[in-house]
């Protein structure tokens, strides 16, 4: 297989600026960023950022030798108001060069609280696959919400039908919001996988707590020894949300991060 790409959600830094996290995720040995493009949370880049900053950002990147190869743009899905808003990140997301985009089906952090039924959900995703094919990307769909289980996850990307869209596996997402553990549970979609969000877990199942990689109890070695053994390289995107509280400063996301690389590696992943 080719070589897997390992990479770090900028999203590990909200409420930091892109620079210092782009800073701190090269200098702890990543080669590979995804970009947060999400609304209302952390907007890292935005199609809304001036063409100088946005070009700015590219600039930092190829100095820093990151590749911004994803880009985490969560819109509403089942919202057909916002599905331009997604087609804009897509263009966004094209600029720099990404191969993936991440969304939520449902909201992730506004108020729009809109559904859909599965049939008209994976509507409104086949809508979108011309514009998935016109700027070079693949739609990973991420554990979130209601749709925190492998097995719900697989039946919609079955029925939307097209090789664009896939599934972006989170495997702290379904135990927080689905109540599975992701060890088990990616025997039920391990085929439609495209993505992972590597994120930890600790505290009560319903606690908000998501430590650095190692420091929880997902059971990550099950999880690699099964994606080996299903031939699936599928890239992974490091994430590291902490406590309800947030991390104090800079500093202690800066050590996670580290602390992650750390763990990959001695599980002889290459950054």
């Amino acid at each position: 297989m080719e070589k897997r790409i390992v990479g770090v959600n900028s999203n590990c830094y909200h409420g930091y600026t892109l620079e210092q996290a782009l800073d701190s995720i090269a200098g702890a040995g990543f080669h590979y960023v995804e970009l947060t493009a999400t609304k209302g949370w952390t907007e890292h880049v935005f199609p809304d950022q001036s063409f100088e900053r946005l070009c700015g950002m590219k600039d930092r990147m190829e100095r820093l030798g990151l590749v911004p190869f994803s880009m985490s743009g969560h819109c509403n899905l089942m919202d057909t108001a916002r599905l331009p808003d997604f087609v804009m990140n897509m263009r966004l997301a094209n600029f720099f060069g990404c191969d993936y985009i991440v969304s939520s089906i449902g909201e992730a952090h506004l108020a729009d609280q809109a559904t859909a039924g599965n049939e008209l959900l994976a509507e409104n995703i086949r809508g979108l696959v011309p514009s998935l094919e016109k700027y070079g990307l693949t739609l990973v769909l991420e554990l979130h919400g209601e749709h925190a289980t492998g097995s719900v996850m697989k039946e919609i990307v079955r029925l939307v039908g097209s090789e664009r869209v896939k599934i972006n596996y989170d495997t702290a997402n379904c135990v927080f919001y689905g109540g599975v553990d992701a060890a088990e549970d990616v025997d039920t979609c391990m085929a439609d996988i495209a993505y992972l969000h590597l994120k930890d877990k600790a505290g009560a199942r319903s606690a908000w707590d998501f430590p650095a990689l190692g420091q929880g109890y997902v059971d990550f070695e099950t999880i690699f020894k099964k994606l080996e053994a299903a031939q699936n390289n599928a890239p992974f995107s490091v994430e590291i949300e902490f406590t309800q509280a947030g991390p104090k400063d800079l500093a202690e996301i800066d050590a996670a991060v580290r602390a992650s690389a750390e763990y990959l590696t001695a599980h002889g992943f290459a950054l």
